[in-house]
């Protein structure tokens, strides 16, 4: 089980570790596997077809029992307006309404698309940040992998990045998120023991593995590694040619509106600590948004070079355990780190951010195809606000993972 009280050495040794041995840009198909990950490619394939594989059954998938039973009474005000937003529950999104950010779109056929759930780079390193594509997803979850560094998913659905990266590899988060957006899966490859789990998931034919169009090299003179990226419209493309380019189906909506509700705290600076990586999000009163900075610099898009922000932050506390089946990072022969595994089904506690207030909050899961969804100490549906969402997902028993500044 993971801990906060690591000593320095350790924690230097790790990250060493995690940024010299994490090469992982494997081809998930490899038929054998004597190693934390499967065979690297330094270049990309040409125009090869994806081969043809018999599925597997989706597997029955067991959630833990619930102890909490929620209801809730849903009172709806009237037609809700562009400027005054209340969305709650599948009837109010319209076919031009974005279920993922509550805002209407100027294009409603691009919500006939597919989500994708791209998995992206967050290492602490030079050749890393800035990251493409964060601005425009609609959604972005970020959590941590081995030694505390943290790494993100990010759902692209509504906008239309050119393109997302750098794109590294798989972990068991990524087992959930697909099926709670009816998503997609890009990525650039797994250990082996996330490999098996992902070719057994009921999502299974909507991954996106590393030879498929889409997936290109930069050139760029830095670590293999952090050169490999994808062009989410060719990723579509993709989809379409597999049939499986179509509106998601959703079995839960968040709630959306305009209006802050009441009961928060003001907060202009939300901080989250992930040990090795220390968030700061500050409110804009002119635009109404949290901007993001990342071990005290500005996190920037590299799609547009503007400061990444967000609509809300939303900090997700959950149980997390070690999976001592699946090792991430070997060092001399032996397992130096296992996989994490977020524990996010069911419920738990959450801290929300929007409007410059602080609100505390439950989130639940309580099926594997449900997304996250809200509720306040009464038990009714908390509204975010309309726009993107950060999810910043971190163990429940570390010591203030967040303040809040007013």
């Amino acid at each position: 089980m993971l801990g906060r009280s690591w000593k320095l050495l350790y924690l230097m040794a790790a990250v060493v570790m995690l940024l010299v041995a994490c090469r992982d840009d494997e081809i998930p198909p490899a038929p054998t596997q004597d190693a934390a990950h499967t065979n690297r490619v330094s270049a990309l394939p040409t125009e090869e077809p994806a081969p043809t594989t018999t599925l597997p059954p989706a597997p029955t998938v067991t959630l833990p029992p619930v102890a909490v039973t929620i209801t809730a009474t849903v009172t709806m005000e009237a037609t809700p307006t562009l400027e005054r937003i209340i969305l709650q529950g599948k009837a109010d999104f319209a076919d031009d309404i974005n279920p993922l950010t509550g805002e209407k779109v100027d294009d409603p056929d691009r919500l006939d698309r597919r989500p994708l759930a791209v998995k992206i780079s967050n290492a602490p390193a030079k050749w890393v940040r800035p990251q493409s594509g964060l601005n425009d997803a609609d959604l972005v979850f970020e959590h941590i992998t081995e030694a505390g560094i943290t790494r993100f998913t990010i759902i692209v659905y509504g906008q239309t990045p050119p393109k997302v990266g750098p794109i590294r590899s798989a972990r068991l988060i990524d087992l959930e998120l697909p099926a709670m957006y009816d998503a997609s899966l890009a990525y650039s490859g797994s250990s082996e023991g996330v490999r098996q789990k992902l070719l057994n998931a009921d999502f299974r034919p909507r991954i996106l593995f590393a030879y498929e169009a889409g997936y290109y090299r930069t050139g760029e003179d830095k670590p293999t590694e952090h050169t490999f990226y994808g062009k989410p419209e060719t990723f579509w493309n993709v989809l379409e040619e597999k049939g499986l380019n179509q509106r998601p189906t959703f079995n839960t909506f968040m709630t959306f509106h305009s209006d802050p509700p009441e009961g928060g705290q003001p907060a202009n600076e939300a901080i989250v600590d992930y040990d090795w990586t220390i968030i700061n999000w500050h409110f804009d009163g002119m635009s109404g948004r949290y901007r993001r900075w990342t071990d005290g610099e500005k996190h920037l898009d590299a799609n547009t070079n503007e400061q990444v922000d967000a609509a809300n932050v939303v900090v997700i506390l959950a149980g997390h355990i070690e999976d001592r089946n699946i090792c991430e990072q070997y060092y001399n022969g032996a397992c130096a780190s296992y996989s994490v595994q977020p524990q996010i089904f069911g419920t738990g506690p959450a801290v929300i951010f929007r409007d410059g207030q602080r609100y505390d909050a439950t989130w639940q899961r309580i099926g594997r195809y449900d997304m996250f969804t809200f509720v306040d100490e009464k038990g009714q549906p908390f509204p975010l606000k309309p726009g993107n969402t950060w999810f910043q997902v971190i163990p429940i028993w570390y010591e203030n993972p967040v303040t809040s500044n007013p």
